[in-house]
């Protein structure tokens, strides 16, 4: 998807732009919170019809991060965090952060975790035997600037069983977090990769039902940003609202 749009000449600023009220998504857009192939959503999802409150002020504005964040340079280039080179497939994952009407959203915080390449999560919990890096802690975080652009530099994560049914693996992926310029904006989702062998076979994955969305979560491998002698570049377009809205990931 081409992040250049020569008709898109306004970019929402997330403080002086608020609108008064935010449109519903329907019960399709999102994937359903019981799915049975996706084993902990029985024991996680409500029982009870969600109860949509009245959207206030506090839905539909948003903290202010970037002045107070502190951000560094290292905090979007995961490879740099460590006295050392993590090991792994360097590369590079940029994107425009976008709103309903495809307009770019400038200063909003952008978080990314993920596994190393091994495809083990640097967390006390991850127990399977891949190995830990100890240059690679797998998080990131960065600001949109004036374009709604987001970049980091990091490192192919590998996929990973998780137990779900047999022989179940993760695709690679990566995480991300927005905030957006409102509560009502709020996104989690995952990024995944070209081509991956595991899509058929992921619950998680397939429980986004609409192809077409699903393909909203899969990268692009991007030739003109793939840096020589560095770095692979993969493009991720991220729609917070709208019908081109990414979607989101349930809890896991």
């Amino acid at each position: 998807m081409s992040v250049e749009h020569e008709h898109e000449t306004e970019i929402y600023d997330p403080v002086t732009e608020t609108p008064t009220s935010y449109l519903r998504e329907g019960p399709d857009a999102q994937p359903p919170l019981d799915s049975p192939g996706y084993k902990s959503t029985r024991l996680r999802h409500p029982t009870e019809p969600l109860v949509y409150l009245p959207q206030t002020l506090t839905e539909i504005t948003g903290p202010r991060l970037a002045p107070a964040l502190g951000l560094q340079e290292s905090d979007a280039d995961l490879t740099r965090q460590h006295e050392g080179e993590p090991i792994g497939e360097r590369i590079i994952v940029s994107g425009v952060v976008r709103d309903t009407e495809g307009k770019p959203l400038r200063n909003t915080l952008v978080e990314v975790w993920q596994a190393n390449a091994a495809g083990r999560y640097a967390h006390r919990w991850d127990r399977w035997p891949a190995p830990l890096d100890p240059n690679f802690s797998g998080a990131g975080r960065c600001v949109t600037d004036r374009e709604g652009r987001y970049r980091f530099t990091t490192i192919k994560p590998g996929p990973y069983p998780w137990g779900n049914h047999y022989n179940a693996w993760r695709p690679a992926h990566i995480h991300f977090s927005l905030l957006g310029r409102a509560f009502a904006q709020r996104l989690v989702t995952q990024m995944y990769f070209p081509g991956d062998p595991f899509f058929p076979y992921d619950p998680i994955f397939n429980s986004v039902r609409d192809e077409r969305a699903r393909e909203r979560m899969i990268s692009s491998f991007s030739i003109h940003g793939t840096q020589p002698n560095w770095a692979a570049a993969y493009e991720f377009d991220i729609y917070l609202r709208g019908p081109s809205a990414t979607p989101f990931e349930e809890a896991h």
